[in-house]
């Protein structure tokens, strides 16, 4: 059963919010809501309108919604546990984000002249059809399998341990909120409300972070805690950002090459960011919005990976109450590891911020998990609707083809739900962004090429 997951932590990682947390939140629904009804006072009258806003999109909204859409309850929660338990290692991952310009400076203006909705669409006009089927089934494989059954299992894990929400209820209502606001505004809505979401993700972050370095005496106190800490036999330590070859978990190579091939994949061909550009006024907006979207992704090693790493060093800072209270929470053990140290964001959030804050940080994660599972849903619809339904049926009108979008997205959340059942209600036993970063691992060679 979920929930008996972590009963022993439970309330440890229990965030408990005040009436002015409370009223952040309702404030930040009551935001939703007016994009929401703005957007959906405009007609789509075509596929175009529907799937790339009408390719109207302004920088800041592509680069909001680039960012918006990569960041999901794994960066929030996932990272800082990364961080709390091996360091700096995982950020390479984060780090692969600069290939973000290469989409905007070398491939934008491929797909701008060949004027595509999709990537598999694109595939076809550069070679044939049979790579448009292979790389269309492939993609919603990926999203509807993976993507969005870890998104929604995760937000409801997350809202089930952090809030005390149960899991089915957070689950279903994440789902049901996410796909009323895709369905009636589409792309536009996963645009519009990208721009909100994005500065209340770094906002809560970026107290969380500052806060945390001021508690523990700076960002040198950090270093050198971290830097004394080894994270296997071959002098590596949780500073390192590169490890030995032999290192089991990071070898060097595997950062260097293997994030590489997987982030050029990513970042440059993947239907669910590439979208984003096609939405764009025209190629310079496109590409500045890439350029935002890069410096954007610079952030997430900073406000997700490094808070962890400052748990985990305060739970070495003996004379620090909360660092006490961390270590307990933690799971210190006699060789400097942690037992538990995905309880690290939810820990520092309960800690370190004041009434009010917390309902923002709140905000954030609800941020994460909708804007990435908006993203999915349409992505996912228009793969089926362009890539599918219109190959079957060429002579199908727009107004249909918006339609069958809204339908097909729609069906989308039937998958998951059916997954979760078939699997029993059992947890996972290892961090839900596990799951995913294999599957993307290797499908992502053959996506690529």
């Amino acid at each position: 059963m979920f929930n008996n997951l972590l009963i022993a932590a439970a309330d440890l990682n229990r965030i408990s919010l005040a009436s002015w947390d409370w009223i952040v939140i309702a404030i930040f629904f009551l935001a939703m809501v007016w994009i929401c009804w703005d957007v959906s006072r405009k007609k789509k009258e075509t596929s175009g309108d529907y799937f790339l806003s009408g390719r109207s999109a302004t920088w800041i909204a592509i680069g909001a919604s680039i960012f918006a859409s990569n960041i999901g309850s794994e960066h929030l929660i996932g990272l800082a546990g990364t961080g709390a338990s091996a360091g700096m290692a995982q950020a390479h991952w984060e780090i692969q984000g600069w290939m973000i310009l290469i989409l905007g400076w070398v491939f934008v203006p491929f797909y701008e002249r060949s004027m595509v909705y999709t990537m598999p669409e694109f595939l076809e006009k550069r070679y044939n059809k049979e790579s448009r089927g292979i790389l269309t089934w492939l993609s919603l494989a990926s999203y509807v399998l993976t993507k969005v059954s870890v998104t929604v299992l995760a937000g409801g894990l997350a809202l089930n341990t952090l809030l005390g929400i149960n899991f089915w209820v957070a689950a279903l209502a994440l789902v049901i909120i996410t796909a009323i606001y895709t369905v009636i505004g589409g792309m536009e809505s996963v645009l519009k409300t990208s721009v909100l979401q994005t500065p209340i993700l770094l906002i809560g972050s970026l107290v969380i972070l500052w806060l945390g370095l001021k508690e523990l005496g700076g960002w040198n106190a950090m270093m050198d805690i971290c830097g004394a800490q080894p994270v296997n036999d071959l002098g590596d330590t949780m500073t390192d950002l590169m490890r030995s070859g032999k290192d089991p978990e990071f070898p060097w190579y595997g950062a260097l090459f293997g994030s590489a091939i997987i982030g050029f994949w990513y970042w440059c061909t993947d239907q669910f960011i590439v979208q984003r550009v096609l939405s764009g006024k025209n190629q310079k907006e496109a590409r500045r919005g890439t350029i935002f979207g890069a410096y954007l992704k610079l952030l997430p090693v900073f406000l997700f990976l490094i808070p962890g790493m400052i748990a985990y060093a305060l739970t070495k800072t003996p004379d620090s109450a909360i660092g006490q209270q961390l270590a307990a929470a933690l799971g210190l053990q006699a060789d400097g590891t942690v037992s538990n140290p995905d309880i690290a964001f939810p820990m520092l959030v309960n800690t370190l911020l004041p009434v009010g804050l917390k309902g923002v940080v709140i905000c954030g994660i609800l941020a994460a998990l909708m804007s990435s599972l908006a993203s999915l849903y349409n992505s996912s619809a228009m793969l089926y609707t362009i890539d599918i339904y219109k190959r079957k049926h060429p002579e199908t009108d727009e107004k249909k083809l918006v339609t069958i979008g809204r339908i097909a997205t729609v069906v989308v959340v039937v998958p998951p739900c059916s997954s979760w059942v078939s699997a029993g209600r059992r947890p996972p036993r290892r961090p839900v962004c596990g799951p995913s970063s294999s599957v993307s691992s290797w499908a992502s060679p053959a996506s690529s090429r």
